[in-house]
């Protein structure tokens, strides 16, 4: 494996999440192993962690790049985006804000909740491991999908455990990430547990093209939805693929009626 980030191939782990964390969300010994090496498998070059060099492949994936992330922003065509960074992605950060059309949105001075952006802003959003911490997570990438424009792309990183589905924590015990302790703020309690069912989400908020990301793992795991708006062209014929079945299945009704099948 290379550092998609640096190019380094030399790695590090260190045990992330405390015995706290684990009894809150019930984790199994599978799930602690890795979630660990999601958050804790570093690149002993740049720092990046598994998370972060997920992210930085599934963007370089998206653009079809060969280069690595740290010059990406040598790139013409990455250079004439406009790309938002919600809250620091980790160690893709200083790497990020080398492009010329860059937009740091951090909280509180900016909540993903109430983006302070026009409709249709920016071809490419990033965030990390954030959305757990938004209270109506909802209405958070609503409101990314509010200031995409058409074609653009959301790329990010949520903590799923897959073996489960997602559930609010609104009437749970309070959970903390980063120190896992009350006392590094509320910015850090978590609001959604996301399960394997992360997806629903992204469509009830507008997108209708989600793919996933990997490096090759369950553990590293990136989310890329993308705003595609159907042309007139495609509702035309969509109708008349709609208008065509609905003919069969009156056939096909008819048929079932003649010979009886039903009883």
């Amino acid at each position: 494996m290379i550092c998609p980030v640096c190019g380094n191939g030399n790695f590090s782990q260190i045990a992330v999440l405390k015995e706290r964390l684990i009894q809150e969300w019930k984790l199994s010994p599978e799930e602690v192993e890795y979630i660990n090496r999601q958050q804790g498998f570093q690149c002993t070059n740049c720092g990046c962690n598994l998370r972060a060099m997920t992210l930085a492949d599934a963007l370089l994936k998206k653009l079809r790049e060969s280069r690595l992330l740290k010059d990406l922003h040598r790139s013409k065509k990455f250079r004439d985006f406009k790309l938002l960074e919600i809250n620091h992605a980790g160690g893709l950060h200083p790497h990020l804000k080398k492009q010329q059309n860059y937009t740091f949105a951090e909280f509180p001075d900016v909540d993903i909740q109430a983006l302070p952006y026009s409709d249709k802003s920016f071809e490419i959003i990033i965030h990390s491991d954030t959305l757990e911490h938004v209270e109506n997570s909802l209405q958070g990438l609503k409101e990314c999908y509010r200031v995409l424009k058409n074609g653009g792309v959301l790329i990010y990183t949520i903590p799923i455990v897959i073996g489960r589905l997602t559930k609010k924590r609104d009437s749970l015990p309070n959970s903390y990430h980063g120190t896992q302790e009350e006392e590094q703020g509320e910015d850090y309690k978590v609001w959604t547990e996301y399960g394997a069912d992360f997806w629903v989400e992204l469509i009830s908020a507008g997108f209708n093209l989600v793919e996933i990301s990997t490096i090759g793992n369950l553990d590293s795991l990136a989310i890329c939805a993308t705003k595609t708006i159907e042309t007139n062209f495609q509702i035309k014929h969509i109708d008349r693929i709609f208008v065509f079945l609905s003919k069969i299945r009156k056939t096909a009704g008819r048929g079932i009626k003649k010979y009886g099948v039903f009883r």
